[in-house]
């Protein structure tokens, strides 16, 4: 039988206070960007600035360093304890990888940087509302020295971009990215000339204004249509969608109201639902544990967008919630067959924002940020350019140029926080999305018949068995390999794409 070290216990103890401070620090977050009066930025940046040093300090500090040193070797990470448990030696091989990792970054670095994207994300989203690039442009400035800064304490051997990277996903490499997006990029733009050859279909309804209240009663039906735990989540609006678990029984996701898109709102509801059920679907007996905590980025975007698009832009899905959609819009949908509105909810046309896009179009707009994200790190891109050259790039990729910065380069988030590497996660969940449906539907042969009746539990249930109660057990090429048999690569999305838009 396996014992139980003293400094284990210990180490536990530690590392669930460490996870208790980060699910406060997330509530601060959500409350910014929920609930927070405007005026209150100065006092949130202080509150955030002042708990990001003190988990900082909590990760790094002497005790967590004495009880992990007792159990592993610190400069290899091997064991010193026989006779652990399997998941105590995943613990221990995630603690000690994060610990060699955040040890580096001194804490008046942590306080800064969290002090900048603090208040450069509230700028942001000024600066996105008014149309106005330079507002923001210090702040990215600022932001871009910092992570440079940052990639040089973590380290890096080929490019900087590496070092960030890694924190998101850390199978990847910019090199392995470049391979990767170079073929995925020729195969999607061929497969986009294709499709633009074909008729296009019927949306002008899906432009018709619907009022807040009704949105609001439609993400609400969707929420109790979906197979989550409704005690455990809630859903409000913010201008950004997100989601941000606390806990597993503890999950906020967000969605936004577009008064003249209502299917916008529908798949950022689905989107985020997908995250909230891969948080709440981890083992909150490990709470404060690697094995409570999402394998990658990649894993975790994987299942949101397996739940938007594989799922929820499916006929099948829609054969079971259309008639609830229709109730809410009568008057809008009366006339519209659930052949037109398949058909108008899976139309491929390049557009400017990229939470807006199609399938097809989608992982184009995360390359698009990757180019951008490489060029601005190494230095060969000014950040007083940036918007020239999204504007180039997006000509390039998608054969249209955005009419101003908002649906242009202040379109995401994503900079204002500081999270340079997050994107290729996007890209790179759609391909691990598409390898798990190749499974799923090897052990559901009869998966359709079972969406469209409106059972959407054995989904749920599968994901849970498979990707989500395993944690950090598995890295992103193990997962892919035990889920699927195969090494992770494009060749699934692409023939899940080829299949689905080329077929008829």
């Amino acid at each position: 039988m396996a014992k139980t070290h003293p400094a284990l216990l210990d180490l536990k103890d530690l590392s669930k206070k460490i996870h208790t401070y980060q699910s406060i620090l997330s509530l601060l977050h959500w409350d910014q960007e929920t609930f927070m009066p405007k005026g209150s930025i100065t006092p949130r940046t202080e509150q955030i600035s002042l708990l990001s040093e003190l988990i900082h300090e909590q990760k790094t500090g002497k005790a967590f360093e004495k009880k992990l040193g007792q159990l592993v070797h610190l400069g290899s990470g091997t064991p010193k304890v026989k006779g652990l448990s399997k998941s105590d030696l995943i613990s221990l091989r995630e603690w000690h990888r994060a610990f060699t990792r955040d040890v580096k970054l001194p804490p008046a670095f942590v306080k800064t940087f969290s002090q900048v994207t603090a208040e450069a994300s509230q700028i942001w989203a000024s600066a996105k509302k008014e149309n106005n690039f330079k507002l923001f442009a210090p702040f990215l400035s600022r932001i871009i020295e910092l992570s440079r800064e940052k990639a040089s304490i973590l380290g890096f051997t080929e490019h900087p971009y590496d070092a960030l990277l890694e924190t998101y996903e850390p199978c990847m490499t910019t090199a392995k990215l470049n391979t990767l997006f170079s073929g995925l990029k020729k195969e999607l733009v061929s497969l986009l000339k294709k499709i633009e050859k074909k008729k296009s279909v019927e949306t002008r309804f899906l432009q018709r204004k619907v009022d807040r209240e009704t949105q609001k009663a439609i993400t609400d039906s969707l929420l109790s249509y979906l197979p989550m735990e409704k005690a455990y989540t809630r859903c409000d609006i913010s201008s950004h969608p997100f989601s941000i678990a606390l806990h597993p029984h503890d999950s906020r996701i967000t969605t936004r109201i577009l008064p003249n898109a209502f299917v916008s709102n529908i798949f950022s509801v689905l989107h985020e639902a997908g995250h909230s059920m891969y948080e709440m679907g981890l083992p909150s007996a490990h709470f404060g544990t690697p094995l409570c905590e999402a394998a990658s980025l990649t894993v975790h975007e994987s299942q949101s967008r397996f739940w938007e698009t594989l799922i929820g832009r499916g006929l099948p899905f829609w054969h079971g919630f259309y008639p609830t959609l229709k109730k809410h819009l009568p008057h809008l949908l009366k006339n519209i067959s659930l052949k037109k509105f398949h058909a108008a909810i899976n139309q491929v046309v390049p557009s400017f924002v990229r939470v807006e896009a199609d399938e097809v179009t989608y992982c184009l707009h995360v390359i698009l940020r990757f180019e951008i994200e490489k060029e601005l790190l190494s230095g060969n891109l000014q950040p007083i350019d940036l918007p020239e050259a999204w504007r180039e790039k997006t000509q390039e990729l998608l054969g249209i140029t955005p009419p101003s910065d908002t649906l242009g380069c202040l379109q995401d988030i994503h900079w204002s926080l500081g999270d340079f590497g997050y994107f290729p996660t996007y890209a790179l969940g759609n391909l691990l999305a598409a390898q798990f449906l190749t499974a799923f539907t090897k052990a559901h042969p009869d998966w359709e018949e079972k969406i469209a009746s409106g059972d959407l539990h054995f989904v749920r249930i599968w994901l849970k068995k498979n990707v989500h109660q395993f944690g950090k057990t598995y890295n992103l090429e193990q997962l892919t390999k035990k889920v699927t048999g195969k090494s992770f690569s494009e060749e699934a999305y692409c023939a899940y794409l080829k299949k689905k838009y080329l077929s008829d």
